[in-house]
C-alpha cells in the first residue's frame, strides 16, 4: 500500500461512520473537530469560555514497551491512555489527538493498523477524535501523540497549588501495572482474576477522565497530577511544585500487587510506591473538606478516594518517619518497561 492508502485506512479506522458536527456540539456542549485526517492540518473550533490544555508524549519500543510484553493493539491503547491521563490531571475534557508514527522497515500495513486499533479504541472510550498525524520509517517503533483538551479557567488544576495541611489522596489502589509487567515475563504462580487484573492494569490502563473533571470542579482540590511514574516520585513532584514537604501515611495496594510482593517476600507498600503507569490521579485537598469530598466521590464513582498522606511545611517526602527517595520510573535511569 502507498502512504496515501495507509492514511485512508487509518482514517476509516479512527472515524468509520459519518459525523454530524453541529448535532454533536449541541448534544455534548463542547467544541468539535471540523476537519480531521486527510488534509494538511486539522481544524477545530475552540470554546470561548474554556482554556486549551495540550500535552505530548512519546513511547519508544524497547524503552516504554516490548512486543514480548504486549500486543501492538495493547501498545496503542496504552500510548493513548498515557496522554489522555495528562489531560485528566488538569481537569480537562479531551477534544482531539494527533499521532505521529515512526515504523520499522520490517513492519507492514497490518502492524500499523493493529497499533491504530488500540489507539482508536482508547480514544473512542474518551470520546476523542484522532484528527491527523504523520507516518515515517524509523529504526524502532516510535509513537508520538499530542492531545488537546479544554477546561474552564476556574477549574484548571496544576501540581503547584498544594498547601501545608492538605490531604493527599489517590483515585485508586496502586502497583497493579507493575505487577502486570512482572507477570508478563515471569512464571510466578499467580493465576485467575488476580493475574487478569494485573495484566489489564499494565496493558489496558483506565483513564480517570471523569474523575479528573469531578475533582477539578471542587475549589477544595488545590493541586492534581496523574500518578504515572510511581507514587514516591509523583508525590515528590507535586510537593516540590507546591513548595511543601509531604508525609505518606499508608499506601493503597492493588490486590495483585500485594499478592506478588508477598510471594517475592517484598513489602507490598514499597512495591506499590515503586510502581508506575497506574494512571490514578493524585490530589491535594483542603483538610476540612476531604471527608465530604471523599463521600461525594464514592457516591458518584462507587469506589473510594483513598487518603495516602498530607502536605506540610518544609521539603522532601517522609514515609514511616524517614526520608523517602524516588523509587519510580525515570526516563534517563530506568530500563525498558520501567525496570
Amino acid at each position: 500500500m502507498t502512504e496515501d492508502e495507509i492514511v485512508a485506512a487509518i482514517g476509516q479506522l479512527c472515524r468509520p461512520e459519518p459525523f454530524d458536527y453541529a448535532q454533536d456540539e449541541r448534544r455534548r456542549g463542547r467544541p468539535r473537530v471540523m476537519l480531521g485526517i486527510g488534509d494538511d492540518a486539522a481544524l477545530w473550533q475552540p470554546s470561548r469560555s474554556h482554556r486549551s490544555a495540550i500535552s505530548s508524549d512519546m513511547l519508544l519500543e524497547g524503552i516504554h514497551f516490548t512486543r514480548a510484553a504486549m500486543s501492538l493493539e495493547d501498545a496503542g491503547w496504552r500510548a493513548m491512555a498515557a496522554n489522555l491521563s495528562d489531560l485528566a490531571a488538569m481537569g480537562a475534557r479531551p477534544v482531539l489527538a494527533t499521532v505521529a508514527l515512526g515504523v520499522p522497515q520490517a513492519d507492514g500495513v497490518g502492524q500499523i493498523l493493529e497499533l491504530y486499533r488500540g489507539l482508536a479504541a482508547c480514544a473512542g472510550r474518551s470520546k476523542v477524535e484522532i484528527a491527523g498525524g504523520d507516518l515515517s520509517r524509523a529504526p524502532a517503533l516510535t509513537i508520538c501523540i499530542t492531545v488537546v483538551g479544554e477546561v474552564r479557567a476556574s477549574q484548571a488544576k496544576t501540581r503547584a497549588g498544594g498547601r501545608p495541611g492538605d490531604v493527599l489522596a489517590v483515585t485508586g489502589p496502586l502497583g497493579g501495572a507493575r505487577a502486570g509487567l512482572v507477570l508478563t515475563g515471569s512464571p510466578l504462580p499467580i493465576e485467575g482474576e488476580l493475574r487478569d487484573a494485573a495484566l489489564r492494569a499494565f496493558r489496558h490502563p483506565v483513564v480517570r477522565g471523569a474523575e479528573g473533571r469531578f475533582l477539578a470542579a471542587s475549589v477544595n482540590v488545590h493541586a492534581m497530577m496523574d500518578c504515572s511514574d510511581g507514587l514516591s516520585t509523583d508525590v515528590d513532584r507535586l510537593s516540590a511544585a507546591s513548595e511543601c514537604g509531604a508525609s505518606l501515611e499508608s499506601i493503597p495496594v492493588a490486590p495483585a500487587a500485594r499478592a506478588l510482593a508477598e510471594l517475592q517476600e517484598e513489602d507490598p507498600e514499597r512495591f506499590a510506591l515503586a510502581g508506575g503507569e497506574d494512571f490514578e490521579l493524585l490530589v491535594a485537598v483542603a483538610p476540612r473538606a476531604f471527608t465530604h469530598l471523599a463521600a461525594r466521590f464514592a457516591a458518584h464513582f462507587r469506589r473510594e478516594l483513598l487518603r495516602v498522606g498530607t502536605l506540610h511545611e518544609g521539603r522532601g517526602v517522609l514515609w514511616q518517619g524517614a526520608p523517602l527517595a524516588r523509587l519510580g520510573w525515570d526516563h534517563f535511569t530506568s530500563g525498558a518497561d520501567g525496570s
